[in-house]
């Protein structure tokens, strides 16, 4: 984007429109290029999101009723986003969007989106001049993270200068046949707009990057726009996709680890495990339901060795919980329609509803364990990853989640002698098999990728707690008491004062 600072959406307006003989000259070769994109895009790995966003309603009406009828509608997604529905209020603020994200090879229009959010919050007042910095941050670091996995963004403001504006609306409204399409908030949005324009300018010139560019169109002539907006679209579809430059990962300065700092010598005697299990089962069951009736979210990440005892510390925290109020989400390999978006995807989708519990029995964590190890992604890639688990960790956080992350701990003595039990017992054995042997003999190479995930997603406000389980009872006692103590803190700090 080119231009002095302050006159973005002034120049997209200081050309000449374009005449119904040079449109109808024009129009053909660009509808023959834009379905040649689309098809291409089919067999592509990648998918596309168009987002439309601007000041003039009407407008973008139409270029969305464009977009249907010049593409093959059977494959583009279109997603209106309004004002925020209640369900989406108890997510993180871009869950409803990385919702609607296409599939590989598909393309969706996104009407409004994060960047009309951002300026709407500014203009009413819910964020001063530092939050807007942050949202703008936020919003490159989205598309950052979006255009790394082969998605790509092309973003257009329609601008109509306000005098046109208010013109045209009236025209509209005064025209019998057409007088339906002028809304009641049309002449609000007007006078928000005409505010909002300074931010806007701010909005395009700093979210504006190669891999998610902005293009202003004219919104004075229906032709122009229309034309400029399908130019735009076959030249950044044929172009060769803008990745984002690699960010450095800083090295990790020498240290033990905590693997080897980790207590695998406590144990608890049996009847000191169900009388202290009893006592925390009535916590968490008291805790959950004021957390229901709170509407304090909650999410559980349980990783470690296997068969180091993450199902049954699982359902000893269920075994309290109403089965309303608590999912259990057990994760391997991602099936065909996970592995068609972007590897956060699935994630995204499933936080939970205010009030509920998401426990993951693995998670996000195997981009960098498993994928790591077994080679199944680059090393560029899973170092990316820390950065992308961080942000998605800090938007639960920023949401108001309670986010705990647990590694449970065994060693290698212990984990044989238990894929040995396994064996010997019926109802576990298709808990064991050869790839469970074949992880076993890379013991040490998990555990490099263990420490580097410690080091590099232990923060602050979601740490991970390392708990020693060759005693399980014990282990499961320091699970339950941890939960339970985040989950009082937590429901103390939102408590109404009296």
């Amino acid at each position: 984007m080119t231009g002095a600072r302050d006159r973005v959406l002034e120049e997209a307006t200081a050309s000449p429109t374009v005449s119904r003989a040079e449109f109808e000259a024009r129009a053909p070769a660009l509808r023959v290029a834009l379905l040649n994109a689309q098809f291409d895009l089919r067999a592509s790995n990648e998918s596309v999101v168009l987002l439309v966003a601007g000041d003039d309603r009407l407008g973008i009406a139409e270029l969305v009723q464009l977009l249907h009828e010049w593409l093959d509608a059977r494959h583009l997604d279109t997603c209106i986003f309004d004002e925020p529905t209640p369900e989406e209020r108890e997510r993180p603020r871009y869950w409803r969007y990385w919702h609607a994200l296409p599939a590989r090879g598909r393309m969706a229009v996104f009407v409004g989106a994060w960047p009309i959010d951002a300026v709407g919050a500014l203009v009413s007042g819910q964020l001063d001049d530092i939050g807007f910095e942050a949202a703008l941050l936020e919003m490159l670091e989205f598309e950052r993270t979006l255009a790394n996995e082969g998605t790509r963004i092309i973003k257009f403001w329609v601008h109509t200068p306000p005098a046109e504006r208010a013109r045209r609306l009236e025209q509209v409204r005064r025209d019998p046949r057409h007088d339906w399409r002028v809304e009641p908030s049309d002449w609000d949005l007007h006078e928000i707009h005409a505010r909002a324009e300074p931010h806007v300018e701010r909005l395009l010139l700093q979210s504006s990057t190669p891999w998610a560019p902005w293009h202003v169109l004219d919104g004075r002539d229906d032709r122009t726009r229309d034309l400029a907006l399908a130019e735009h679209l076959v030249a950044d579809l044929g172009a060769a996709r803008a990745a984002p430059p690699a960010q450095s990962v800083p090295p990790l300065s020498p240290n033990p680890g905590r693997l080897p700092a980790v207590d695998l010598g406590r144990v608890l005697k049996s009847n000191d495990y169900e009388r202290r299990l009893d006592d925390l089962h009535g916590q968490i069951a008291e805790l959950s339901r004021r957390a229901r009736l709170a509407g304090q979210s909650t999410v559980l990440v349980f990783e470690g060795w296997d068969a180091a005892g993450k199902g049954g510390s699982i359902r000893r925290i269920t075994q309290a919980l109403s089965v309303r109020d608590y999912r259990v989400m057990p994760v391997s390999a991602p099936d065909e329609a996970e592995r068609a978006h972007h590897w956060l995807w699935r994630f995204w989708r499933a936080l939970p509803r205010a009030g509920t519990v998401l426990i993951l029995d693995r998670s996000w964590y195997g981009r960098v364990l498993v994928e790591r190890v077994e080679g199944y992604i680059d090393q560029p890639t899973w170092q990316r990853a820390y950065g992308e688990i961080r942000g998605f960790e800090a938007a639960l956080i920023e949401r108001g989640y309670v986010l705990l992350k647990f590694w449970l701990h065994i060693d290698p003595a212990e984990q044989f002698a238990r894929f040995k039990a396994r064996e010997n017992t019926p109802y576990k054995k298709y808990k064991i098999g050869a790839e469970d042997y074949r992880n076993r003999a890379r013991w040490d190479d998990y555990a490099v990728a263990a420490e580097e995930m410690f080091a590099r997603t232990s923060t602050a406000s979601a740490p991970w707690h390392l708990v020693g389980m060759n005693d399980k009872r014990a282990g499961r006692i320091e699970i339950i008491e941890t939960v339970c103590a985040a989950l009082a803190r937590r429901l103390d700090d939102v408590a109404p004062s009296a």
